[in-house]
């Protein structure tokens, strides 16, 4: 008799994540990685962890990091959720406040791990074009729904907007909870942190994985308003109380409380980007307009993933997405000046 156990199993298309590598010879630049390390004081704090505090269960409040957080935002402590990376906490945020039958809306080029959660958790929703210039106007989300997501930066784009945009958002969807993902914010984009006091809908969600060099650690938060950060406090105490290690939580305090490296090295990421976005025009590439640490570039003459497979031949990973309308472009990650120089001279020899 056939066993029909298998026809109970959720089936699902998954997000696909960079290609990892352990050659210690890759030029890594197709998974949005800092290339700088963490803090000084990171470092401290792992060679200084005692180690027999590991019997313990965790501070399931994140006591120290919500703090420290509130303190950097100047916001109150209980505005603040803590996740294990942004991932961790947007999967929450679906679940917690995507549960009418009303589709939610985001953009059709965005971050691919939208419509994976919206499939696992049954959750309805529509793509929203962005326009000819792969910008998001926020007067095609002025329509029912049951919630709106977005980057802002946006990505694979990078393009930013400003806090007009994001209330144009908020005052068009005043019965929905909008979502502004912020993983790339403090790459020379404008956070919304400042709207919170006037739109009690607004949740924005950041990363320590890009900007703090902690993508290992796997730290995320969300910031709203008190009544929000309950429900999502409810829905993770529903099925995990310590999302976060004790190693992980003192590690990302202490990244948190040194602002000047963590400035100096975002200020250096935006300096390399300025210089590469020069670099790949004078090669013939148009560069979208990035607030980011990574470039979405195309050329006129030469095929994207024709680039991407021969400089992966070459150890020089970049991202390629085969999907509509930037199935023509590359992702390309800021690396360090000296990796970026090695990708382009190895472009100026495809090119010749």
């Amino acid at each position: 008799m056939k066993s029909n156990w298998r026809d109970k199993i959720r089936k699902i298309d998954p997000y696909v994540p960079g290609e990892q590598s352990k050659d210690p010879d890759i030029i890594k630049l197709n998974a949005n990685e800092n290339p700088y390390p963490p803090s000084p004081d990171v470092e401290a704090v792992l060679h200084q962890f005692p180690v027999h505090a590991l019997r313990r269960y965790p501070d399931a409040n994140s006591g120290n990091l919500r703090h420290a957080l509130a303190q950097h935002f100047g916001v109150q402590e209980n505005q603040i959720f803590m996740g294990n990376g942004s991932d961790d906490v947007l999967a929450l945020c679906f679940q917690t406040f995507f549960c009418s039958e009303q589709p939610i809306l985001f953009p059709d080029i965005t971050y691919s791990f939208y419509p994976v959660w919206c499939d696992l958790f049954h959750i309805p929703y529509v793509r929203i074009p962005l326009t000819e210039e792969y910008r998001i106007n926020p007067k095609d989300y002025q329509r029912i729904n049951g919630g709106i997501i977005l980057p802002n930066p946006n990505a694979p784009t990078g393009i930013g907007e400003g806090l007009e945009f994001v209330e144009a958002l908020l005052r068009g969807n005043p019965d929905s909870v909008v979502i502004i993902d912020e993983a790339y914010i403090d790459f020379g984009g404008v956070s919304c942190v400042p709207l919170l006091d006037r739109y009690e809908n607004l949740v924005i969600v950041q990363t320590m994985s890009k900007s703090r060099s902690l993508a290992g650690l796997r730290v995320g938060y969300a910031i709203a308003s008190p009544e929000l950060i309950s429900a999502l406090e409810a829905v993770k105490n529903s099925y995990n109380s310590y999302t976060m290690d004790m190693v992980t939580l003192d590690a990302a305090t202490a990244s948190v409380q040194d602002d000047a490296y963590f400035r100096k090295t975002c200020q250096q990421v935006i300096q390399t980007r300025e210089r590469s976005v020069e670099r790949f025009q004078s090669l013939g590439f148009t560069v979208m307009p990035s607030l980011t640490n990574f470039l979405l570039v195309t050329h006129p003459k030469r095929s994207a993933k024709e680039l991407f497979e021969n400089l992966k031949a070459q150890k020089i990973f970049v991202r390629y997405f085969n999907q509509p309308r930037i199935d023509n472009h590359l992702r390309v990650t800021i690396g360090t000046d000296d990796e970026m120089d090695k990708l382009f001279c190895a472009l100026e020899v495809l090119f010749k």
